[in-house]
C-alpha cells in the first residue's frame, strides 16, 4: 500500500483520482480550499507556500503527491484584466510550484509528483491565452524539476487533458451546438471524463512505474496532436 497526498482534490479529476487510489488499497490524504464538495483532510489555499509546507509536514512520509488546482478563463489577451491574469497564474502555476517546492523539501526518500497542465499548452486554441500561459508554465516546471530531483529518485511528470466534463467546464458544453463543436475538436469524437485523466495520474503516481520522469502525458482524445479526416 502506498500513501499519497492529493492537493485540490475537490476537482472532478481529483475526486476521481482519490477513488481510484483508494479502490487500489492505497491511503489518500486530501486537501481542498474549503468549497465543501468533499470533506478534505486539510483545508488549504495551495497558493500559500507556508501552508503547503505545513500540509506536507502533517502528512508524514508519502509515496507521491498530485496537484489538481486550476481555473477557467476564456478571453483573448486584450480583454483580460491584470487581476484575471493574476488569478489564473495563481490557480494553475503558483499552486503547482508550491507543490513541487513542498515535495522537494519533504519527500526525502523520493517518490512521484504529478502536475496537471492542459492541451491548451500544447495546441493553439483561441481565447485561451491566460490558461495557455499558466499551463505551459506547468510543463516547464515539471521538466526542470524532473532534472533537479532525479538524483533523489523524485520523479516529476504532468498530464495534459483535453476538454474534460467537470463542474468547472460545464459552461462550455451547456448547449447541444457547443457540445458538438467541442467533441469535433477531439479526434476520438468525445469529451474526456474525469476517470480518463485520473487513471493517467494514478499510473504516474504508482511506485511500480518508477522509471518515468520528465514526461507530459496528453490525455486529450488526440486534440493536441491528431487531425482526423473530416466526415463527409
Amino acid at each position: 500500500m502506498a500513501r499519497f497526498l492529493l492537493i485540490a482534490a475537490s476537482s472532478g479529476i481529483g475526486q476521481a483520482t482519490a477513488d481510484i487510489l483508494r479502490d487500489g488499497g492505497h491511503e489518500v490524504i486530501t486537501t481542498a480550499r474549503g468549497d465543501h464538495t468533499i470533506t478534505p483532510d486539510h483545508i488549504l489555499d495551495a497558493t500559500d507556500f507556508a501552508a503547503v509546507d505545513d500540509v506536507f509536514a502533517a502528512a508524514g512520509e508519502l509515496d507521491g503527491v498530485a496537484c489538481f488546482a486550476g481555473s477557467l478563463l476564456l478571453k483573448p489577451a486584450h480583454l483580460t484584466t491584470a487581476e484575471e491574469y493574476d488569478e489564473v497564474i495563481a490557480a494553475s502555476l503558483t499552486t503547482a510550484f508550491a507543490t513541487v517546492r513542498g515535495a522537494g523539501k519533504h519527500l526525502k526518500r523520493g517518490g512521484s509528483v504529478v502536475l496537471v497542465s492542459s492541451a491548451a499548452a500544447m495546441h493553439g486554441t483561441a481565447n485561451h491565452e491566460a490558461i495557455a500561459a499558466a499551463k505551459s508554465g506547468v510543463i516547464g516546471l515539471a521538466l526542470s524539476a524532473a532534472a533537479t530531483y532525479a538524483s533523489r529518485n523524485l520523479r516529476v511528470n504532468a498530464v495534459a487533458p483535453g476538454l474534460t466534463e467537470t463542474s468547472l467546464t460545464a459552461s462550455l458544453t451547456e448547449t447541444e451546438g457547443a457540445r458538438k463543436v467541442s467533441e469535433a475538436m477531439h479526434a476520438l469524437g468525445r469529451l474526456g471524463q474525469p476517470d480518463d485523466v485520473a487513471r493517467a495520474v494514478a499510473f504516474l503516481l504508482d511506485p511500480a512505474n518508477d522509471w518515468i520522469t520528465g514526461q507530459v502525458l496528453a490525455v486529450d482524445g488526440g486534440l493536441a496532436r491528431v487531425r482526423p479526416r473530416m466526415k463527409v
